[in-house]
């Protein structure tokens, strides 16, 4: 699959990883540009089975992704729509496909994402912020409107209701401690150490078959929006569309054959099992 010629990052895919990059002066604002690309990006993800794990990162010394382009936004209709007029945003769209991308995502962020940019964190599965370097906000509420990407929609899942409306209606700044305290950041790091580690995550991710990431993504995510019956039914479904494509049964009979879930040296260190299991696959 070919990753190049996009206009607001570019895309390093090695070892089953895609690492995107952006790199869109001055800012890495996000308007139509960054939209277009992400959706491309979104296009080819979605058919390309070779990659897993795609990374977020950003070139730009202090800033992650930027806010919305207020060049698109000022253009918006003043007009009020009924609930049966209303359609999704572009922004909410091309985000929404991020969300759901087959790959497990991450979120590498080491400067700001306010805005468009927090709300595009959000989209993705997984976060982790640099001490000193990423600062969140959402400034929506003081411009006239509100988080518009999936920020006011998104949040509360991940903070709760009440944090989500201190953190939307405040429009302040927070940084990594916090964002790791509140819950929109899985984990803050010192600067030196968030490389190594979303590197290292990202690789042993990647040793998975990419269809049980896919179902664990989609379990998951269900599980969010549905009461615990409709929840576990769709863990048993996205069971047998795992089953069906990868290696599963084999491992199973392996491990039945030859004893190995009884050795007790086995059950303490599953960490690395799991990693010596991906060689059987038939």
């Amino acid at each position: 699959m070919n990753y190049d010629n996009f206009t607001t990052f570019n895309v390093k895919a090695e070892n089953a990883i895609a690492w995107v990059t952006f790199d869109y002066p001055p800012v890495n604002i996000q308007g139509l540009p960054m939209l277009a690309d992400l959706n491309r990006l979104a296009q080819k993800l979605e058919v390309d089975r070779e990659i897993k794990v795609v990374v977020f990162q950003s070139a730009h010394p202090e800033i992650f992704v930027a806010h919305a382009d207020t060049n698109f936004l000022k253009d918006m209709s003043a007009t009020a729509v009924s609930r049966d007029e209303v359609k999704l945003l572009d922004l909410q769209v091309v985000l929404e496909r991020i969300s759901k991308l087959p790959q497990a995502t991450i979120a590498k962020i080491e400067g700001f994402a306010r805005g468009g940019g927090h709300e595009f964190a959000l989209a993705c599965d997984m976060r982790f912020a640099a001490r000193g370097k990423a600062k969140f906000m959402q400034m929506e509420v003081g411009m006239g409107i509100l988080p518009c990407g999936g920020g006011a929609s998104r949040m509360a899942r991940q903070t709760g209701l009440g944090r989500a409306l201190e953190i939307i209606l405040g429009a302040k700044d927070y940084d990594a401690d916090q964002a790791e305290a509140y819950g929109t950041v899985n984990q803050a790091f010192d600067p030196d150490e968030i490389g190594p580690f979303v590197e290292a995550l990202a690789n042993r991710i990647a040793l998975w078959p990419a269809e049980s990431i896919n179902a664990c993504k989609q379990a998951v995510y269900a599980s969010i929006d549905q009461p615990i019956e409709a929840a576990l039914k769709e863990e048993a479904y996205w069971l047998y569309q795992a089953t069906s494509q990868t290696p599963a049964l084999k491992r199973f009979q392996w491990a039945d054959d030859n004893g190995a879930q009884f050795e007790m040296n086995n059950q303490r260190t599953w960490e690395d099992m799991v990693v010596s299991v991906q060689d059987v696959n038939g």
